[in-house]
Formats: structure tokens, sequence, C-alpha cells
């Protein structure tokens, strides 16, 4: 991990995907993502880091993505990606997978974004001028997934010029040790800082307390 020993700008938390399809038991897309979960602490991570935000008065922007049924038998193009949540109508609007999970649900004080439709989450939502709004700088993004929408979303981050910070214990990749492994090497490349939850939290502004 690369460290860092404080948060030099207005700092904001970039949560994505944290719904019933992915983090609860039940989801359709669990099953795939239960090994890693429960090898890296993912959910345990996130909701330490959503608290830790919360205490310190940071702002956490919550993105979400969900399709109608128009979007199912219209959407032009498909990538591999959407072939596979649409063959099995993941992240249905309206529907319980779509929902936030309980442990991960945006608060009175958060901010929940346009849904998303496509891997990076700035390309088809409001998160953009929401963090512009706010003054947000410096973005830290977890969520799911870590090699997808993650990974995409910090790469439209760092383009756009807001500083990155990733936090690869808060997140899981589309496979297992070797896909992670691989993706904490491109983090590196992408990322301003890669951190664990632990080494973030111990950072200003959250050690101030």
């Amino acid at each position: 991990m690369t460290s860092a020993s404080t948060a030099s700008a207005p700092i904001g938390l970039v949560l994505i995907d944290t719904v019933n399809e992915i983090f609860s038991e039940e989801g359709k897309g669990y099953p795939g993502f239960k090994a890693e979960f429960e090898r890296i602490g993912t959910l345990g991570n996130l909701r330490r880091l959503l608290a830790g935000f919360r205490d310190n008065g940071c702002p956490a922007f919550f993105s979400p993505m969900s399709y109608t049924d128009e979007e199912y038998t219209n959407w032009r193009h498909k990538s591999g990606i959407h072939h596979m949540m649409f063959d099995n109508r993941m992240f249905e609007a309206g529907s319980w997978g779509a929902e936030f999970h309980p442990d991960l649900t945006p608060g009175p004080n958060d901010v929940t974004i346009a849904p998303h439709k496509n891997l990076d989450v700035f390309a088809t939502t409001d998160l953009d001028i929401q963090l512009k709004r706010r003054g947000v700088e410096h973005v830290v993004v977890a969520g799911m997934i870590g090699t997808m929408c993650v990974e995409s979303t910090a790469r439209s981050a760092m383009e756009r010029g807001y500083r990155v910070t990733l936090v690869p214990d808060a997140t899981a990749p589309d496979g297992g040790p070797d896909s992670y492994e691989q993706m904490l090497r491109r983090y590196a490349l992408i990322a301003h800082e890669v951190l664990t939850t632990d080494e973030l939290l111990a950072t200003r502004p959250f050690r101030s307390r």
C-alpha cells in the first residue's frame, strides 16, 4: 500500500453499488463475491469507512445501479457485463435487489446519486456536479466491483483532476486472490494513494477525533 499522512483537500466518500443484489446473501450477485468478501472483510470495512466519514462530518455519496424494463428490452450495443446483468435481470429498478443494503444505506446528511448505467459512475450520473457543489476535491472510492465500477470511476476522477484514494479492503474483485493482487497493481498506477481502511482512518481529518 502507498501511504498518506493527511487529507489536504476537501474529502468525500463515493460508495458504489452498496445494494442488496451484491451485499445481501439472497442477492443475485452475492455468491460470486462471498469468498472474497469473507477473506478481505469487505462489508465490515465499508461499515467502518462510512462511520468514519459521518463521524467527522465528511460527505458520503451513494451511487446505486438500476435498470428499467425498457432498458432491459431496448438497450443497444450491450457490453459483456450488460449481457450478464440483463440476462439475470440484476439491479431491477424498484426491486429489493436494487435497494441499499441495510448497513450501507444513505443517511440524512448523505447524498444519493442518480442510478448509474455503465461502469464509470461519472459517465451517466450527477456525481461530478454533486461533488463540486460541496467543494469536494479528494474522493475516496469504495464499494463494488473493485475491478469494474470502482476502478473505472477512480480512473475518471483522476482524469477530471480529483485527488483519488482507493481502499482495496473496502471492495472486492471479480475473481479470487490473484485478481485482487492484479487489482492492487493497477490501483497503484491510477490513484494518488492506496490505503487500507485502517490506514485511511488514521489520517487527518479522521485521526483528529
